[in-house]
């Protein structure tokens, strides 16, 4: 008589960690995995990655005490300037996509803005211009002259949605949606705070049309400080994020062509990509996430048929969240301003805000890239920056008023503004 033994394997379980962070849940995690394992503190770092980065892309938030010091304020001459380049770019009769430093010419203000370019990817990563006076144009006449003046910033334009759309316009849309913000997976479409986070591309750039009534403030952290700090305290959590992670694809629909959109099929429904979370190329620390590619975001719930975080990812994950914010720079843009930041240096964050009739948050955002300063990529993103950057002139769509990303319309951006 034989006997027939069954082993029931149990999945494995996901750690508690949602889209907003929890400081004690974090603490609480650290405190367990340091008691289970004194030795993570003395790890040594993975090969490739230095004990610390040193340079301009390293600072803090209070080493920014004077707004002087990363915003230009545009001249009299020079916004003449701009809109002497839009009535050329006009009279052109091309279309909106063909727009570039040689179709909107900036003599003077265009080899400045070439130099400030330079800040992006060789200095502290960001910079204000100040002022645009937005309400001096029709949306129209705005979009070009924000395409025109960016272009010499970053001439190559980043596709958006499977649309085409090279422009995305930031703005709290759930009082527009049937089951408010509740119905939408996507923070930057409600007034919900965003976690620290990176955007697809080497550079973004946002247009502020109006503010909020209250609230909505910008928060910039150097991912190089940040890195500093895991490594000199936490250096088994840069092997957990130089590690292959499994990021959720979300549902998003197949004709999507961002980042973890272009998943490669597993097995598992919707399908998700493995890639690490950071970097070191060139010397440079490049850092690529988004915190609901992990945990979901309201209506885009995490897919249960994929790998779960485990325990060192979930910490991992809260200490660039906690430790961005312990070093961060919050920045309030005023109706007019465009910022630039570099989102392969910097993490980026924004607080949640209220929206009153006369005071409603709106903001244009473009994914640029400057080919003569760009940084040298990760093998692995490769392929998708140079997809996102494919659009001819005639192929790029420039739609003047906010839409709702949803996927029958084209596809969510893996995060920002």
């Amino acid at each position: 008589m034989s006997t027939t033994l069954t082993e029931t394997i149990s999945a494995p379980q996901a750690p508690d960690i949602g889209y907003h962070p929890d400081e004690a849940k974090w603490r609480a995690r650290t405190a367990q995995r340091l008691a289970q394992d004194p030795k993570l503190r003395s790890l040594p770092l993975p090969d490739g990655f230095p004990a610390k980065v040193e340079g301009p892309i390293v600072w803090e938030g209070k080493d920014w005490t004077d707004e002087s010091q990363f915003v230009y304020r545009l001249s009299s001459n020079e916004l003449q300037e701009i809109d002497e380049a839009l009535a050329y770019f006009k009279g052109l009769g091309v279309k909106k996509g063909h727009i570039s430093k040689e179709t909107f010419p900036l003599p003077t203000l265009g080899p400045k803005l070439y130099e400030l370019a330079r800040e992006l990817y060789e200095g502290r990563g960001f910079f204000v211009l100040r002022t645009i006076p937005v309400d001096e144009y029709s949306r129209e006449d705005l979009v070009i002259v924000y395409t025109g003046v960016s272009s010499h910033v970053g001439s190559d334009r980043g596709k958006q949605d499977s649309k085409n759309s090279v422009v995305l316009h930031i703005k709290d849309l759930s009082p527009k949606h049937a089951k408010g913000a509740s119905g939408i997976g996507y923070s930057a479409h409600t007034s919900d705070r965003q976690t620290f986070h990176t955007d697809q591309g080497d550079l973004i750039s946002l247009l502020t049309l109006e503010t909020a009534a209250e609230g909505g403030v910008s928060k910039l952290a150097s991912s190089s400080r940040v890195y500093n700090e895991i490594a000199a305290t936490r250096p088994d959590l840069i092997h957990t994020l130089s590690e292959p992670w499994p990021i959720d694809r979300l549902a998003f629909p197949s004709s999507c062509v961002l980042l973890f959109c272009l998943a490669r099929r597993f097995g598992a429904d919707p399908a998700y990509v493995m890639r690490p979370v950071l970097w070191n190329v060139d010397g440079n620390i490049i850092i690529q996430y988004t915190r609901r590619q992990f945990t979901g975001y309201s209506a885009q719930v995490r897919s249960p048929n994929i790998p779960p975080l485990t325990e060192a990812q979930a910490e991992a994950l809260d200490a660039l969240q906690f430790t961005a914010e312990k070093f961060a720079y919050d920045m309030t843009l005023q109706k007019g301003d465009i910022q630039y930041i570099s989102s392969l240096g910097l993490l980026h964050a924004r607080e949640g805000f209220r929206d009153e009739e006369d005071h409603t948050r709106h903001l244009i955002r473009l994914w640029l890239r400057n080919g003569e300063l760009a940084w040298k990529m990760p093998d692995i993103l490769k392929p998708y920056w140079d997809r996102m950057y494919s659009l001819g002139p005639d192929q790029q769509e420039f739609p003047l008023e906010a839409e709702l990303r949803t996927k029958h319309s084209g596809g969510l951006p893996p995060g920002a503004k």
